[in-house]
């Protein structure tokens, strides 16, 4: 399999003409019947060989995460567990156990997360930047961020309960945004397109955690769910931005807003829907059935408009529990959930089908300006090769 980058690259080592490569991708658009910027392509397999070998990286980075428990415990004496019998009332035992069993978890914790952050490195030298397979490269990305996450994040512990609360305070609050920053540094290396997701995710969730932390309220407070919404929003700037920069979605800028778009997606869709009140359970009303399926409209025709398909898939199962809800409450009780996948099944698929038209009705209705900014919708079959518009 190969993907757009491997063209690019043909291109430029002078393998494959520039010419060759767009009549290339104008043969693939017009053979499916869609542009190429409307396939979201992004690369996660090259062959099965990519799934041999992740799973070769899976057991091993266990491994060398065990090691590094394993070794951990050579800092910390195993807690002894007072006897239910004989000191069932003795709260000073139990304080003591409780101590030295955190203290334990937090060191087995950062020494893992050190073994497996370290190992990841040198595994992406030759998977990622020798091989460039798809699979390893996000694994060893994301082991290689979580590694420094809870080294640092397992500093924290290990210093709070060693007695210095400040600084173990101190090495938590800043293990997301050190993580992002770690994630940053690999990007710089490696180029894996996911890497740009997964250090904003990181720094996001951080910052979040930091909110919940201050500001001591519960997650279903509106003022937390505006703070998630806002982070979804500024993540789908950035994705935007990404996706400004390469309309004929050919290069791997493309596949960077594509995860970016993943991320933002279920930030955005997930306050949303909560303040809406979908997320009571069996306490949603009427009115808020009712107006998932509005947002959910929206959704799709900002979907269509951007070209991407991530926010319609982050609030299906907001729209499943509400057209559920629906259909149960206007008497179909027993048909509730056949009714409701028929109806969604049956509205992704016409909109799969008949993407490409329903786009160009859209875009075709918003100003030039705008239309200039988003990625193709039809194939310029005078050069055979996609157009912006």
């Amino acid at each position: 399999m190969y993907s757009e980058e491997d063209i690019n690259s043909a291109v430029a080592a002078g393998a494959l003409s520039a010419e060759a490569a767009a009549s290339f991708r104008a043969h693939i658009s017009r053979q499916r019947a869609l542009p190429r910027s409307s396939e979201e392509d992004f690369k996660l397999l090259n062959s099965f060989n990519d799934v041999f070998v992740a799973i070769g990286i899976v057991i091993l980075l266990v491994a060398v995460g065990a090691i590094g428990q394993a070794l951990a415990n050579l800092f910390t004496a195993e807690p002894v567990r007072p006897d239910f019998i004989t000191n069932a009332t003795d709260q000073g035992l139990w304080d003591a156990y409780y101590a030295a069993r955190d203290l334990r978890d937090a060191w087995q914790m950062m020494m893992a997360g050190l073994f497996v952050g370290v190992a990841a490195w040198p595994l992406a030298e030759f998977f990622t930047r020798r091989r460039h397979m798809a699979l390893p490269s996000i694994l060893l990305l994301l082991a290689f961020v979580g590694g420094v996450f809870f080294t640092l994040f397992g500093l924290g512990a290990v210093l709070g309960a060693s007695g210095n609360s400040p600084a173990g305070a101190l090495a938590i609050t800043i293990s997301g945004l050190v993580a992002a920053g770690a994630a940053f540094i690999h990007w710089r290396r490696f180029k894996v397109p996911i890497t740009v997701a997964a250090a904003a995710g990181v720094a996001v969730v951080s910052l979040l955690l930091a909110f919940l932390g201050v500001f001591q309220i519960e997650p279903e407070n509106p003022g937390f769910l505006l703070s998630v919404l806002a982070a979804g929003i500024a993540v789908f700037v950035a994705a935007m931005r990404w996706d400004i920069s390469d309309l004929d979605r050919t290069t791997r800028r493309s596949d960077v807003a594509f995860w970016l778009h993943l991320l933002a997606a279920p930030l955005i869709a997930h306050p949303i829907f909560a303040l809406i009140g979908v997320t009571q359970g069996d306490n949603i009303q009427i009115g808020a059935a009712f107006a998932v399926l509005g947002v959910y409209i929206v959704f799709g025709l900002l979907a269509l408009i951007i070209d991407r398909r991530a926010l319609l898939v982050s609030a299906l199962a907001y729209v499943l529990f509400a057209l559920t809800f629906l259909f149960r409450e206007f008497g179909a009780v027993e048909l509730n959930f056949a009714l409701t996948a028929l109806v969604i099944g049956s509205a992704l698929l016409s909109l799969s089908a008949f993407w490409l038209p329903i786009r160009r009705s859209v875009i075709s209705a918003l100003p030039e300006t705008v239309r200039a900014s988003l990625p193709v919708a039809h194939e310029n079959t005078d050069h055979g090769v996609p157009s912006a518009g």
